[in-house]
């Protein structure tokens, strides 16, 4: 290994992903290292450069319209995406048709992960973007083989799957402990934090009231009323499709 490399890797481990994307920059294409530059995918943590660079030239790029399903319930899991721009969600499908919302994703979340499994899985979920995105994809044979050369990118997935398993086990856990109120509560700023975006007047959340009900397990009655309820105090503005948070600070005190 060159001085110079030596050089660089140490400083890259010293400042993070953040440094060690702007010198890949040029290699894998300025507008995708700018991305994952900017939203700091877990997936890619601990990685040095020239392990970084090698990934990311692995990878295409799609970009998918509105409402479209990337990667569908029961399929084979033939791929593994990041996503870059736009937003996703995780929908079941029970075997009477019915559609049950399981989380939003915002950029820089990994999608697809069955797709590292040595065992050829199937899609559990249906994975759709809820508006124009755009995706690193890398296939199942190319992510394995990465996988197999950068341990890092396994721990990740793992840390990623235990974070999953840890959110679905608060959620069975306020099932049984929280009232309605707390639940939607709770739902309103889990959104804020993550798909939420501050606008004038407070952060808002495209999400509908159908939704909402889905994710706190209430019915959309319920949630109808509530988010009423908060509106008539001020602390939220609805409208179809969306909620505007006006003083999320405020939920808090419903969390409890």
């Amino acid at each position: 290994m060159s001085p110079q490399l030596a050089a660089r890797l140490r400083q890259e481990r010293t400042h993070g992903l953040g440094a060690v994307l702007k010198g890949t920059m040029s290699v894998v294409g300025s507008d995708i290292a700018a991305l994952v530059h900017e939203l700091q995918p877990r997936f890619l943590e601990g990685l040095n450069p020239i392990e970084l660079q090698s990934i990311l030239a692995a990878a295409k790029q799609r970009r998918f319209v509105a409402n479209f399903v990337i990667a569908h319930q029961g399929h084979p899991a033939e791929h593994l995406f990041l996503l870059l721009k736009g937003r996703a969600r995780l929908v079941f499908v029970t075997p009477d048709g019915e559609s049950m919302l399981l989380s939003w994703l915002p950029p820089g979340e990994m999608l697809g992960g069955a797709a590292l499994m040595s065992k050829r899985l199937h899609y559990l979920v249906n994975t759709e973007v809820l508006k124009n995105s755009c995706v690193l994809l890398w296939d199942r044979a190319t992510i394995r083989g990465l996988v197999a050369k950068y341990p890092k990118l396994l721990d990740n997935a793992l840390s990623i799957a235990w974070d999953y398993l840890d959110s679905a086990l608060a959620h069975q856990l306020s099932l049984a402990r929280h009232t309605a109120q707390q639940r939607l509560a709770q739902v309103l700023m889990n959104l804020a934090s993550g798909i939420g975006h501050r606008v004038p007047g407070g952060m808002e959340l495209v999400v509908s009231n159908e939704d909402l009900a889905n994710a706190a397990n209430i019915t959309p009655f319920t949630a109808s009323r509530l988010l009423s309820q908060w509106q008539r105090r001020g602390m939220l503005t609805k409208s179809r499709g969306k909620v505007l948070l006006r003083h999320p600070e405020h939920l808090v005190l419903h969390q409890v």
